[in-house]
């Protein structure tokens, strides 16, 4: 690691989610300091509509900065550099002197599902998928250009930039209008070259507004400084060199350990959503002939991740969890979330692996991964007379490990190692689910905030801590990891033996999802 010589020791790491902003600041080698939270607000509305307001994101933004200078003495002059990531997808149009054109579209968003419809059934959009590598769905900016295009035109008349939440938040830090190559090639462009590709525009029906599309720039390789009126509201010192991240997730997973190791290494984030990442070269990408997934560009030269989410996954065991609660609640006796949780590994103790399916598709928003239903529903497959509580929740989280598996399978081969993040990760008997449904060891990292130190790796890179981003790894991340648990051999052959079950259990009710859905719009219409 090279040293500063300037007294700037620190690095901020800005992560933007949906619902809370974080600002994180690390030393050089990676060690977190400290941490400022503010609590960040969208709305929801019928027909779909889920927004948030850029004004008060970048408020917030600048409030979570603040808050970090209050806990740590000097940072405005101990900061060498500070970098952005933040919640993927969506749209955030901005107008004449760098204003919002309303509010932004989330990612949660769903208005552009017709849209969806009507691209994902021309010819093109195999054409398109091959390009980006990533299936269509209403999260994305480019269905949501399209959807405006048609239903909202005033909106997209009045922007002159379309930005993701991480760009919004670096032009009001820089002045800048950029986005980065990882969310550029995933919605208009290609992996392989990290660039826009004027088919997947054509596509998606946006030749006419291409203009709106921003410069893109690799946060490891190019800086802006932060402006002199961001200086003010953030309480650093202006001129302080200020890198774009990549998306979220895969800021995330970089800074769980998605890269680094020897063979064919994995990340999962095992929380209320599960997303499965695999680190593959460009051209090793595989895939699959349903058209589903993402391929996002890593901040490693010619380093992709291909990624599958669940909608639904420790959200299973909380329904499941719940269960318990209610009942014991009727009978007048009060139990906590976490003395359930508590009892998790007790439960799986008294059942026996490999006997009943579950599908995990609790979410009411259905199946994005590895295949796409708006009606998916959970439900057990295999239950008898004998079966007890223990049982339903042990079918529950082995239904976590058969869909991470059917995500990882539709990306190729399995992983021959998982690094695991998320709420499952704190559960020894969870994590010896998890792997034995992949069959391969599992390493759990100890990082904090690891959106934050994926976006502040990148800065450590760009202003020359490091010469690459492998050398910031061995650093920031392998440290971090914890020791390889083996999956059990025995939980492994039970695994294997009912995984074509679940498989077949999943294509099989499709059927009956639909005659579902239909009954259900039946009975809310009648």
């Amino acid at each position: 690691m090279a040293g500063q010589g300037n007294g700037r020791d620190l690095l901020i790491g800005i992560d933007a989610g949906t619902s809370v902003i974080k600002a994180v600041a690390f030393d050089l080698a990676g060690r977190q300091i400290d941490a400022a939270a503010v609590p960040n607000r969208y709305a929801s509305r019928t027909g779909g509509a889920v927004t948030q307001s850029l004004t008060d994101t970048w408020a917030d933004c600048a409030a979570a900065l603040r808050g970090l200078g209050a806990k740590i003495a000097g940072l405005a002059a101990r900061t060498a550099a500070l970098a952005v990531t933040g919640q993927g997808d969506g749209t955030w149009l901005v107008g004449a002197g760098n204003q919002p054109v309303g509010d932004a579209w989330l990612w949660l968003d769903a208005r552009a599902a017709p849209t969806v419809a009507r691209l994902a059934a021309i010819a093109a959009n195999r054409t398109r998928f091959e390009a980006t590598g990533t299936g269509l769905n209403t999260c994305q900016q480019g269905s949501q250009l399209a959807h405006m295009q048609t239903h909202y035109p005033e909106l997209l008349a009045q922007a002159e930039v379309a930005l993701h939440c991480k760009d919004w938040l670096y032009l009001n830090l820089t002045g800048a209008r950029a986005t980065d190559p990882s969310e550029a090639s995933f919605t208009f462009g290609n992996f392989r070259n990290r660039a826009y590709d004027d088919a997947v525009i054509d596509a998606l029906d946006l030749s006419a507004r291409r203009h709106l599309l921003p410069e893109i720039i690799d946060g490891t390789q190019i800086t802006h400084p932060l402006t002199p009126g961001a200086a003010a509201q953030t309480g650093l010192l202006a001129g302080t060199p200020v890198s774009l991240g990549y998306v979220d997730m895969v800021m995330t997973a970089l800074g769980a350990g998605v890269v680094g190791g020897p063979g064919d290494v994995a990340c999962s984030t095992v929380g209320s959503t599960g997303v499965h990442m695999r680190a593959v070269e460009a051209g090793d990408v595989h895939l699959n002939a349903e058209g589903t997934g993402y391929v996002i560009c890593l901040p490693v030269p010619g380093l992709v991740t291909q990624v599958q989410t669940n909608m639904a996954a420790t959200l299973n065991i909380d329904w499941a969890l719940g269960l318990a609660a209610d009942v014991l609640r009727d009978f007048g006796q009060e139990v906590s979330h976490r003395d359930l949780v508590a009892r998790i590994d007790g439960w799986l103790a008294q059942s026996t692996p490999g006997q009943i399916v579950y599908m995990p598709y609790i979410s009411a928003a259905g199946e994005r991964g590895p295949f796409v239903n708006a009606d998916a529903r959970a439900g057990f497959t295999g239950l008898s007379l004998n079966h007890r509580y223990p049982d339903i929740l042990r079918a529950v989280v082995e239904g976590l490990g058969h869909a991470m598996r059917d995500c990882y399978a539709a990306m190729g081969s399995l992983p021959g190692e998982l690094r695991l993040t998320g709420g499952a990760a704190r559960s020894r008997g969870l994590r010896g689910i998890l792997s034995a449904a992949i069959d391969a060891p599992v390493r759990v990292s100890a990082r904090e905030e690891a959106g934050a130190a994926g976006a502040a790796m990148m800065a450590a890179v760009a202003i020359g801590a490091y010469p690459d981003m492998h050398a910031c790894i061995a650093d920031w991340v392998t440290p971090l990891l914890g020791a390889s648990e083996t999956p059990d051999p025995a939980l492994v052959t039970a695994y294997g033996r009912i995984f074509p079950a679940f498989a077949a259990a999943r294509r099989g009710l499709v059927p009956a999802w639909d005659a579902l859905a239909a009954a259900r719009t039946f009975h809310e219409g009648d």
